[in-house]
Parts: structure tokens; sequence; C-alpha cells
């Protein structure tokens, strides 16, 4: 029963979180465009891992970092508030590269599916000649 409160408070977090950072003001978090890939718990709930990572890379998500953990103290705040909390945890905040790493499998895929339907184009003209040759 503890760990489905536990995953629903980190769904909540995560949720209010994406608010949160819509509303800050810091040039260095609204800069880069920040997604949260994953929002970890601990069983007590007084501390909170965020990993962040950047659109632009994962330079311009450890300059957002920096943004993020000298506003630590208004998201906690403001967490707090949204959710109701009796005990707010504490926000650690990491930098991932998860959204680079996915977009270049995601470009080394395409380029596999575009030689195999270059071959598969291939196939079909050498069968075709094939074809016209035994007419």
């Amino acid at each position: 029963m503890a760990t489905h409160k536990i995953d629903r408070t980190t769904e909540d977090i995560h949720r209010e979180l994406t608010a949160i950072f819509r509303e800050l003001k810091d040039p260095r978090v609204t800069g880069s465009m920040l997604s949260i890939v994953r929002v970890e718990l601990t069983n007590d709930l007084s501390y909170c891992t965020v990993y962040i990572s950047s659109m632009n890379g994962i330079n311009a998500a450890k300059e957002a970092l920096k943004g993020l953990r000298s506003a630590s103290g208004f998201i906690r705040r403001e967490l707090g508030h949204r959710l109701r909390l009796r005990h707010v945890p504490e926000c650690i905040f990491k930098a991932t590269d998860s959204i680079e790493y996915g977009a270049s499998i995601s470009a080394t895929l395409h380029s596999l599916n575009l030689d195999s339907s270059d071959n598969t184009e291939q196939a079909a003209a050498d069968e075709e000649k094939d074809n016209g040759d035994n007419a």
C-alpha cells in the first residue's frame, strides 16, 4: 500500500513541477526547452531526485540546472502549496542526455529504414530487368 502512495505522489510531483517550470522567469531555465525525464522519491518522502533533459543537449541542461538550483526554494514552496503535503521533499536536480540520445537512435533507425527502402526499390528494378530479359 505504501508503494502505491509513493507512486501517486511521484506522479503528482512530476505534473506540478512541469507546471512550475513554465512559470519560472530565470533565463537559464526558460531559454532551453526542458523536459522532466524521471522523478524518484525516497520512501520517507524527504528527497526527490528530478532528472532533467534539454532538447538543446546536455550542456544546455547543465546550464538550466544552475537556474533550477537557485530557484529551488521557490519550487519547493510552490510544491507545498499545490500538493498540500505535510512534508515537502527537497528536490535534487540532475542533468541527463536522454532526449539527445533518443533523437540519435531515432535518426539511426530512420536512416536504416531509408536504406532498406532503397534496397527494396533496387531489388524490384533488378527483378523487372530480369523478367524483361527472359521474355
